[in-house]
């Protein structure tokens, strides 16, 4: 098996390492390194920064990616983690690591910066953003050869958006599925959309 045509699996292996060495965030000073927003806690009192002294004042611009590595129970790692071996191996196999890669850097990026300008709150995490962000590009891409390239159900694209309109309507928490990174979701779920435009309507035609 060649690294090079399997970034999913080191992403996936990173998500759990980090996982259980912080004890699925519980521990505060392995989790807040990762957070979108810095946290520091001073003789037991907890102050959180705001987003310009975190990235314009601190410099600490990982912070922007790094919150996909983080879940916070295992259902929320084991489910995300499935879905990253399952649409990565799809999309490294038919376009190439790097666009894989900057799929999951874009995605990432832009779903955690929507759940956090639409919530205010830094304090989330998990490749779900990315997930959604894979979802899109392949739901766009597949339109023109019928959904046989990455050969991924239709029905699965419909469940993945009646998911998201669940979670905004608050259905998820009642089935106790607890809190949901909507916001995150639906920020993935544009990026995908967005990139695989640009990608089929500029990029090919161009080339």
């Amino acid at each position: 098996m060649r690294f090079k045509k399997n970034f999913h699996i080191p992403l996936i292996a990173l998500a759990v390492l980090i996982s259980l060495i912080s004890s699925f965030g519980s521990i505060l000073s392995i989790t807040e390194p990762l957070l979108f927003i810095k946290i520091a806690v001073v003789e037991q009192s907890t102050y959180i920064s705001t987003f310009r002294q975190t990235y314009f004042v601190e410099n600490e611009w990982w912070r922007l990616i790094t919150p996909i590595l983080l879940h916070f129970s295992f259902p929320h790692l084991a489910f995300n983690c499935l879905w990253i071996y399952i649409l990565g191996d799809k999309i490294e196999r038919k376009d190439g690591t790097l666009k894989f890669i900057f799929l999951v850097f874009v995605s990432g990026i832009l779903s955690n910066f929507f759940q956090y300008y639409w919530t205010g709150s830094g304090l989330f995490g998990g490749l779900s953003g990315v997930i959604y962000g894979l979802i899109g590009y392949c739901m766009v891409i597949e339109m023109e050869t019928k959904y046989q390239r990455y050969d991924i159900p239709p029905a699965l694209y419909l469940f993945m958006i009646i998911w998201l309109v669940l979670g905004f309507l608050g259905i998820l928490d009642l089935f106790g599925f607890g809190k949901v990174a909507n916001f995150a979701h639906l920020g993935g779920l544009l990026s995908g959309v967005i990139f695989a435009m640009i990608y089929k309507n500029i990029i090919i035609k161009e080339s």
